[in-house]
């Protein structure tokens, strides 16, 4: 009886303290969501490349438009797979290659944020572009770099995976409506920060070495690169940054297993690219040299 008792009289001290783990464990919940979600309506970016101050950045001040005059590069990346790293053994794909580059040659270079999304296809990216975090990105940004066109084009390397292979006129029926898609993209990337060098990525052929790919998907970049082309041309502070040349011979070397991607290697070389275009566009803009 005396031991029934006992168990009784400490029966509520058990029920507050599990109460009130119960209350710190809910509390420390709330907390957790709080901070994870602040990235995506504040993101910091990546600040590994930060030498130094961060970008300007207050809630107060979204809708302003980046007043970048300290000869900072500040990088931003927006797109697919490719814009992400998808592929790169580093993780660091070709934006903070590029970055790197640009550092070793004397730049003071920031990479604000890393807004790739694998799979991300045009019409999903203008969408994206009216999202208030990836708006406050670009506008922090000067140098905005882009990559979109592949999904839809090869349905994500997709076309592989069927059983007759495409044709060079199956391939180019979403040219008409991509490349118009890619204008718009364009445009609104330009109407939200007019001031920012803007580059966007070439499409390369990953399936230059499957003999029944070779010829149509050649033809369907060509035809992509030479619409995209046509469209940067008539803007200002816009570069198409060529890498069907950098890919065309070299597959076995840059391709990542999914036969899709770049490995490091690829992005490595897109990089160079990428630093050499940047290089051209503002030679003595943009450097603490």
């Amino acid at each position: 009886m005396k031991k029934q008792k006992k168990v009784l009289d400490s029966a509520p001290w058990i029920w507050r303290i599990v109460g009130t783990l119960s209350i710190l464990a809910t509390l420390l919940l709330i907390f957790g969501f709080g901070y994870a979600i602040k990235d995506v309506i504040y993101p910091e970016g990546d600040t590994s490349l930060n030498s130094g101050d961060k970008a300007a950045a207050s809630s107060d001040n979204q809708d302003e438009p980046a007043v970048v005059e300290d000869g900072k590069i500040r990088m931003a990346v927006i797109g697919d797979s490719l814009a992400r790293g998808t592929g790169d053994d580093q993780g660091l794909g070709f934006v903070r290659r590029a970055g790197n580059i640009l550092k070793d040659e004397g730049y003071d270079v920031q990479v604000l944020n890393n807004l790739g999304v694998n799979g991300l296809r045009t019409d999903a990216l203008l969408t994206k572009l009216d999202e208030q975090g990836v708006r406050y990105v670009l506008k922090q940004s000067n140098f905005i770099l882009i990559s979109i066109g592949a999904n839809d084009l090869f349905q994500g390397g997709q076309v592989l995976q069927g059983e007759n292979p495409p044709t060079a006129e199956s391939l180019s029926a979403a040219l008409p409506e991509t490349s118009k898609r890619l204008q718009e993209i364009l445009k609104k990337v330009k109407e939200i920060n007019p001031t920012a060098q803007i580059a966007y990525l070439g499409l390369y052929n990953p399936f230059g070495d499957v003999k029944e790919l070779e010829e149509p998907g050649n033809a369907v970049v060509s035809a992509w690169n030479d619409a995209a082309s046509a469209i940067l041309d008539n803007e200002d502070n816009m570069t198409l940054v060529p890498t069907f040349d950098l890919f065309e011979n070299h597959l076995g070397e840059y391709l990542s297993s999914d036969h899709f991607h770049p490995n490091g290697q690829g992005y490595e070389q897109i990089a160079v690219r990428i630093a050499q275009e940047y290089q051209a566009e503002t030679p003595a803009e943009g450097s603490a040299k």
